[in-house]
């Protein structure tokens, strides 16, 4: 980062007359310089600066207490530091210096003895690619920032104005309710659908929350001390059941198979609960009325598997990671489908906690089994 308008270059170099002569170099060129005798030097001096990291790293290969090689490597684990370009000075000049350099993440070598035009174009062709890697970074994440917006807008446009518009409907109708102008079986329709509008609402915004959480890292916080030992997978299997969405617009015949004989697991029981019944209500949403849709469950040496069929649409082979993604649908255009998109994301993320995986097989115009498979012994705890 510029400091004063000046660009800045840490120069590590255990000779003292070549480190003076290259910071002369870059003193004249308008180079801020900050200098260090050995690697644990150069980590002291980067420390000091935590929020004004040098934009360039210059340093010698052969010193004292900690080497060039150690002296990278300690750079590139800090998350502010890994994008320093570095540039290695030898006397060598030997193939395997910089096969190893390059292993470590050195961007560039000079070989002694050099002259100041050597450095000078080094340091500042080191300062364009750095430029340009950080313009092109910027550039994908304005356009991955535009997409997300896209899609959040998308969703609010439709998800969140369709259950908003019945439950305001049915109120307003609600609010001149009469008993002598309107009859029981109207009262009921109208409760229903301001229900119905409530309901949708509630399970968007606590797929949001959800999603946030999963990102965040609070879920596997939370899994971390909730986790417990499941001995009636069947349990959580009906519970998920209870709580798809819109059961009465959507009836469907559901299919549960859960042997008795499973053997116990770990797992943390709500968000389970809910990666299952993301599953069930996705086979649900891509299903005809009264079609089927198939839960099986089976047990190895190391795993339980969770499995749940329908036979739907089906997924095209080119969709089969994308419907993984947050606010995520195929072609949201074309087929208007239920639902902001969140369900599989949450999915994912739930057995990423639990150390799991997840698989799924579809043919278009078939239907699609989705796959969730838990390991027998829990993963560690999130720190």
């Amino acid at each position: 980062m510029t400091v004063n308008g000046k660009t800045r270059v840490l120069v590590v170099e255990d000779d003292i007359y070549l480190l003076s002569g290259i910071r002369e170099i870059l003193d004249l060129e308008g180079y801020a310089v900050m200098t260090a005798n050995n690697g644990q030097e150069g980590l002291r001096v980067l420390k000091e600066h935590p929020h004004n990291p040098p934009d360039v790293i210059v340093s010698d290969i052969m010193m004292p207490y900690m080497d060039g090689f150690g002296f990278l490597q300690e750079v590139r684990k800090e998350d502010g530091w890994v994008n320093i370009p570095f540039i290695f000075l030898t006397a060598r000049g030997e193939k395997p210096d910089k096969h190893q350099g390059a292993l470590l993440g050195a961007d560039v070598y000079l070989t002694k003895p050099f002259d100041a035009e050597d450095l000078l174009v080094a340091v500042s062709s080191q300062l364009k690619r750095k430029q340009g890697i950080v313009e092109v970074n910027r550039k994908k994440q304005e356009e991955e920032v535009d997409s997300l917006k896209r899609k959040i807008l998308a969703v609010l446009n439709h998800e969140f104005r369709t259950p908003l518009t019945l439950v305001v409907a049915y109120a307003d109708m609600l609010k001149d309710f009469t008993p002598e102008q309107r009859s029981d079986d109207e009262l009921i329709t109208f409760l229903k659908g301001v229900n119905s509008g409530a309901d949708r609402l509630r399970r968007l915004i606590e797929n949001f929350i959800i999603l946030v959480e999963i990102d965040s890292g609070d879920a596997a916080r939370t899994y971390a001390w909730r986790r417990r030992e499941i001995h009636r997978l069947s349990d959580i299997v009906h519970d998920a059941q209870v709580q798809i969405a819109l059961p009465d617009i959507r009836p469907r015949e559901y299919l549960l198979h859960v042997p008795d004989d499973l053997p116990v697991f770990v797992a943390d029981v709500p968000f389970l609960t809910i990666a299952i019944r993301e599953l069930l209500d996705n086979a649900a949403k891509f299903s005809r009325d009264h079609q089927r849709i198939i839960l099986n469950s089976r047990a190895d040496a190391t795993g339980i598997e969770i499995s749940v069929t329908d036979f739907g649409r089906g997924i095209p082979a080119d969709e089969l990671e994308n419907i993984w993604q947050p606010l995520y649908q195929i072609k949201r255009e074309k087929f208007e489908d239920q639902g902001s998109g969140s369900g599989l994301a949450i999915v994912d993320g739930i057995l990423k906690i639990h150390g799991g995986q997840r698989f799924v097989v579809s043919r278009e115009n078939e239907g699609s089994t989705f796959t969730l498979r838990l390991p027998l012994q829990p993963v560690a705890a999130s720190s």
